[in-house]
């Protein structure tokens, strides 16, 4: 089973949704127990860094993600997802993050001629040999809806980047930890592929027969 964390934040429904298109069974939980035994964890949402993470300590979700990522179980942040990896946000000033990755979360630039926030599909410049990224065509096009970006410290984590008004770290990989800032559950097939190869990391969890 996969695991989606259930912080009451947005847009978790249509990852569970493309999952099963997928044919994977999903579980919306906050239950230790069951996020401990799946064998992918994901972490979507869409809303304030700040919210979010008083969210997740008021449910105890922080201390889960800590035991599911030192546990080795494959797991993915989605758009709100990525930037609460990391260790703080200018969206949410004095907030703590959940640290587990290195870099700032910036507001997006102003800049004559584009929106913020951003929304809408942009191509990514993708890193040779990124996880998430196998049998993708160069350069392919995903969904994003955001105001603030990530710049990761150490780019050798930095599997796809993209452009809009500065340049944008748009995935990451860290040994077991894997993120987005784009919505792969809105990305189409390109999406789907996406999320198909992080189901298919090895987990230490064996899958319920």
């Amino acid at each position: 089973m996969i695991a989606i964390l259930d912080y009451d934040a947005g847009n978790i429904k249509s990852v569970e949704k493309a999952l099963g298109y997928l044919g994977k069974e999903a579980k919306i939980t906050r239950d230790r127990d069951e996020i401990l035994s799946s064998t992918h964890v994901i972490l979507p949402g869409v809303g304030s860094f700040g919210d979010a993470m008083n969210k997740l300590r008021t449910y105890g979700l922080d201390k889960v993600i800590y035991e599911v990522v030192e546990k080795g179980i494959p797991f993915l942040g989605i758009c709100l997802g990525l930037q609460l990896l990391y260790e703080s946000s200018d969206e949410s000033p004095g907030v703590k993050g959940l640290g587990l990755l290195k870099g700032t979360i910036n507001r997006i630039p102003d800049c004559p001629g584009l929106k913020i926030p951003h929304m809408g599909w942009n191509s990514l410049k993708v890193k040779p040999g990124a996880t998430l990224f196998q049998g993708i065509t160069e350069n392919p096009y995903v969904y994003f809806v955001h105001s603030y970006y990530l710049k990761a410290d150490n780019e050798e984590e930095v599997a796809a980047t993209t452009e809009y008004s500065t340049l944008i770290h748009a995935s990451v990989e860290k040994d077991n930890v894997y993120a987005c800032q784009f919505h792969p559950e809105k990305s189409s097939a390109v999406g789907l592929q996406i999320l198909k190869n992080f189901i298919e990391v090895k987990s230490p969890v064996k899958e319920d027969m």
